[in-house]
């Protein structure tokens, strides 16, 4: 086991992960007299907001996800390392982590958990074999092999049971991922792909939409949940609430629906975006420290968004619980700001700026191209309006200009014309999720059936 030691100069702060809430606080200690680590699962920052259009096709994994060296390049007080935490030790402060082979622990005087979520599937974890979650670029790229692929697989079937199963996409969740990538499969089946394929229409596809709840974008407004649900259905997708999900497999999906009737719906393409559930890592922060969790696992932190008990561990973000804050960007981006600025307020001798207050900067959902939706306050926004909205925040939120421009390009590409850039697709991109899964599951069942003493591969 490798061990970082030596006389530190100065605080020392280790960040857990480089999404909005781990970016955000490093970022905001640029200038702060500490040393900052900063330790993630991936080497990019991923604007997850925008994962659904590199599902669809529009966008490039790079142009939402720039590697985190890169952004913090001229952050002379940051060094970024590539690992999974395995353990915190909250008396001795450190953090232990696996990376590339070796294991490493590092002292911390502050530490700052910014781990996020995963998808949930509620108890279902088998579902997650065949309704990949949009939570990571690889999501992102074996949904858009499936998509994609789906297509395909109808122009060569030879039934028209085949044809239909293969162009049926199901979308799980009505929230605002589920009605964004509803959405845009109806516009490339509407309109991106028409007149490419000889055997079938494209059109003819059903895109289902579907939730346990009484109407879509539950979270936002009546009239706009009521708008959006109206233009989905002016789209031709298939929109059905109250619709709970019992089981799935690799040709469809079994359902009740709002008569308590169970249904089979046949469909060999199925995306899941209902709920999320913390990072296991909140559990064990919990576990370390004594503090709570609630029933999402997210771990109860003091106004402050440190850990009860520890005021020198922050847990920020998706994965901890406040105020019943939503599990949003903003609320990640600041109160990792937040915790960064009390650290920074600590080390200078400086008045802590005390508990934490969400800003609430709204909520955006688009639904196809020149329509959107936008609730900031008491403002309600729809159609092309609430579009340009939406269009300038994410654009003012992508870090880098150079992602910026290309974004821009690629949208205008696809949402002027009809053109998407990003279609290429691999076999490797729609089966390595699974069969790497099912490698992993070997490997443990062989770690935990070898004799005492020794080791396996």
């Amino acid at each position: 086991m490798g061990t970082s030691t030596g006389t530190p100069t100065r605080h020392r702060v280790v960040i857990i992960g480089s999404g909005f809430g781990g970016l955000f606080a490093a970022k905001k200690l640029k200038r702060a007299d500490v040393d900052v680590t900063l330790v993630s699962r991936t080497v990019h920052h991923l604007f997850q907001p925008l994962l659904y259009q590199v599902a669809t096709g529009i966008l490039s994994e790079g142009e939402i996800a720039p590697a985190t060296r890169e952004i913090l390049r001229d952050q002379g007080n940051v060094r970024v390392l590539l690992g999974d935490v395995l353990d915190v030790d909250a008396e001795a402060r450190t953090l232990t982590f696996a990376g590339e082979g070796t294991t490493t622990t590092l002292p911390y005087d502050s530490l700052v958990v910014a781990a996020g979520a995963g998808q949930s599937y509620f108890g279902n974890g088998h579902f997650a074999e065949f309704a990949p979650g949009m939570k990571t670029v690889d999501d992102a790229l074996e949904l858009r092999g499936r998509i994609f692929t789906a297509f395909e697989r109808a122009e060569l079937a030879s039934t028209p049971e085949e044809v239909a199963r293969a162009l049926t996409f199901v979308v799980v969740g009505a929230g605002p991922t589920g009605v964004e990538m509803a959405g845009q499969i109806a516009e490339l089946a509407n309109r991106t792909l028409r007149g490419e394929f000889r055997s079938i229409a494209p059109s003819t596809s059903r895109i289902i939409l579907l939730d346990a709840a009484d109407r879509v974008l539950p979270s936002f407004h009546e009239k706009l949940s009521e708008d959006t649900r109206d233009r989905l259905r002016g789209m031709g997708v298939d929109v059905r609430l109250r619709t709970r999900v019992t089981d799935l497999d690799g040709s469809g999906l079994t359902v009740v629906t709002p008569d308590g009737s169970e249904r089979r719906i046949d469909a060999e393409t199925i995306m899941w975006a209902a709920g999320v559930e913390a990072n296991p890592l909140g559990r064990l922060v919990a576990e370390r420290t004594g503090a709570e969790t609630d029933r999402a696992g997210r771990v109860v932190v003091a106004p402050d968004t440190s850990v009860p008990g520890h005021p020198e561990i922050f847990v920020v973000g998706d994965l901890m619980s406040l105020d019943r804050l939503p599990g949003v960007a903003q609320v990640a981006i600041q109160s990792g700001q937040h915790a960064a600025r009390t650290i920074a307020a600590r080390v200078q001798g400086r008045p802590e700026p005390g508990p934490f207050r969400y800003k609430d900067k709204g909520s955006m959902a688009t639904i196809s191209r020149f329509a959107a939706v936008t609730e900031i306050g008491r403002i309600h926004l729809t159609g092309f309006v609430a579009w340009v909205a939406w269009l300038f925040v994410h654009l003012l939120y992508l870090i880098g200009f150079k992602n910026r421009v290309t974004t821009l390009l690629h949208w205008a590409i696809s949402f002027v014309g009809r053109g998407r850039t990003q279609r290429a697709v691999t076999r490797q991109q729609i089966v390595a999720r699974t069969v790497i899964d099912r490698e992993e599951k070997r490997a443990g069942q062989d770690r935990e059936g070898a004799p005492a003493g020794t080791t396996t591969p």
